[in-house]
């Protein structure tokens, strides 16, 4: 049985306002903590009293204070982390809503629009177009959603820090997953989302992890383990065109055309195309078999990491380091076929020179060790 504000106050419901009063007056005086009381208790208290006086018999539920209110803070962290389950709940059920009504229309070929969340929630607009195309309007903060189509988007993904159970997960059977203008609208992708497209291509902006520490629960100084939310985005048909991909983030595609991969980002792919100068000592390029890679920066290749490493399919590995010491005078000519187009002097990484698996895979570190004795 739910315990009414008379209940909390140990009152009949009926009682007068002085009545009221002077329940609370006696109930705050002993459990006040200026007098040693229990503080949660005595803010219980003052709640129900506030409540009566304007006429309100049961305090709020926990889906109400969230809805009341658009800060999701308390003095407890245990508090918060309750609340913001809560509102993961809420939040995946509004998607579990979204996805069954896009199935739906596309069932029938129809057309239509409808708004999902709240404005305390985040409201977000799904709208399917004649073509089949699924727009989405707004930021998807939980849950997950399966379209058998393409998906145009304006707004970020991002997945609840304090739950997996609600994570972010969007995937497309068929059709292309595009931001609209991502660099201009700064739209992203970020804190360990899923993006799945099984047959089409993936557009987007800057995709980041996270990753932290977590002190121990028990209070002891110094221990403390580390808390991961890497972000995934798979096009294993198509291409991922995305910026910057930042701290925990894993890529597997066809095709990958990036800029920029800083910390402990993992790039899979058969044809990688880097036009960025920054690699950096923990990040993975991962090239499958009969697959190239191209680095287009030729100004300065000081950002790309020497320690990055390159993992072939066959389970070898190299550092970046052997390629940007490596010239191409020295592969042979089965290797490098247009050697001509080339400076002599020119090394692997740079220039827009295309690094084939075959290349990768021929170079040892005997050879390598071969040219540094030889210079």
């Amino acid at each position: 049985m739910v315990e009414s504000n008379y209940d909390i106050l140990g009152i009949v419901e009926g009682t007068t306002e002085k009545d009221i009063r002077n329940a609370f007056r006696r109930l705050a005086l002993q459990f006040h903590s200026d007098r040693g009381g229990d503080n949660e208790q005595f803010i219980k208290i003052k709640q129900a009293y506030d409540d009566l006086k304007i006429g309100k018999k049961y305090p709020d539920t926990d889906i109400e204070k969230i809805k009341n209110s658009r800060v999701y803070s308390d003095e407890s962290e245990d508090d918060v982390r309750r609340k913001n389950q809560i509102l993961g709940q809420e939040l995946s059920k509004e998607m579990k809503s979204a996805e069954e009504w896009v199935k739906a229309l596309n069932e029938s070929n129809s057309t239509a629009t409808r708004l999902f969340g709240s404005k305390t929630l985040g409201e977000i607009e799904l709208e399917r177009k004649a073509t089949g195309t699924l727009s989405i309007k707004g930021n998807f903060m939980a849950g997950s959603l399966t379209y058998d189509g393409p998906i145009i988007m304006q707004g970020s993904i991002t997945s609840p820090s304090w739950t997996q159970k609600f994570k972010t997960n969007i995937h497309l059977t068929k059709g292309d997953f595009k931001f609209i203008n991502p660099l201009e609208n700064k739209y992203k992708i970020e804190n360990g989302a899923n993006i799945i497209v099984d047959n089409g291509n993936v557009v987007v902006g800057n995709i980041y992890g996270r990753k932290y520490r977590v002190e121990d629960k028990d209070g002891r100084v110094g221990i403390f383990k580390i808390q991961e939310h890497r972000t995934f985005v798979s096009a294993l048909n198509g291409k991922i065109i995305a910026e910057d991909i930042v701290n925990t983030v894993s890529l597997d595609a066809d095709t990958i055309i990036i800029l920029n991969a800083e910390q402990d980002s993992i790039i899979s792919a058969r044809e990688i195309l880097f036009y960025g100068a920054k690699l950096t000592f923990d990040c993975i390029i991962k090239l499958k078999e009969n697959g190239s890679i191209r680095f287009f920066e030729d100004f300065s290749i000081q950002g790309l990491s020497g320690d990055a490493i390159i993992e072939l399919e066959n389970g070898k590995k190299i550092r970046l380091f052997d390629l940007k010491t490596k010239k191409i005078k020295d592969l042979p000519d089965e290797f490098i076929s247009n050697k001509e187009n080339y400076s002599k002097d020119a090394t692997l990484v740079g220039n827009g020179f295309t690094i084939t698996y075959d290349i990768l895979n021929n170079i040892s570190k005997k050879q390598i060790t071969k040219q540094k004795t030889d210079q």
